[in-house]
């Protein structure tokens, strides 16, 4: 199985059934979750996004965020446009942010944990689910880079 595919417009999408996208850390125009989300919006053009689903909850707050339609977004990513076209095309379609507004909001997600019971019960159970030995996993970033790493076969 490839670990990128390529169609007939040039898009190069990842193959999210060998490995997982990119982590929610890794930044793409001072955005937190941006390189995440376009990895499961091409592959989900691409019919390779295994168990990974283009706006989800974590892609919202992205989404809400900048005011970007997650289907205009995904016309983009069907195109065949790089990162570095995506990013243009987000600027020029986002709610006008200053960059100190975006590494705030970054940073902030960063450390963002469960809020309420409800959330808080079942991030426990996925924290459990992929290791319930380590201590370390405390936010949402570091429950997905866990669970990541343990569903392509890392040992927790």
């Amino acid at each position: 199985m490839s670990d990128q595919v390529s169609d007939a417009t040039g898009m190069v999408a990842p193959d999210l059934r060998s490995r997982p996208p990119r982590s929610p850390r890794v930044r793409l125009g001072g955005f937190a979750l941006l390189p995440r989300m376009l990895d499961k919006g091409r592959a989900t053009v691409a019919a390779q996004n295994g168990e990974y689903h283009y706006g989800c909850p974590m892609d919202k707050h992205f989404l809400n965020y900048t005011g970007i339609d997650p289907d205009q977004l995904k016309k983009e990513l069907a195109a065949g446009h790089g990162d570095s076209k995506i990013l243009e095309w987000v600027e020029a379609n986002a709610i006008h942010r200053e960059p100190w507004e975006i590494a705030q909001w970054s940073s902030y997600h960063d450390t963002r944990t469960p809020s309420d019971c409800e959330t808080r019960e079942y991030f426990n159970s996925m924290h459990e689910n992929a290791s319930d030995l380590r201590e370390d996993i405390v936010t949402w970033f570091d429950l997905l880079d866990l669970d990541d790493y343990v569903t392509f076969g890392g040992k927790p």
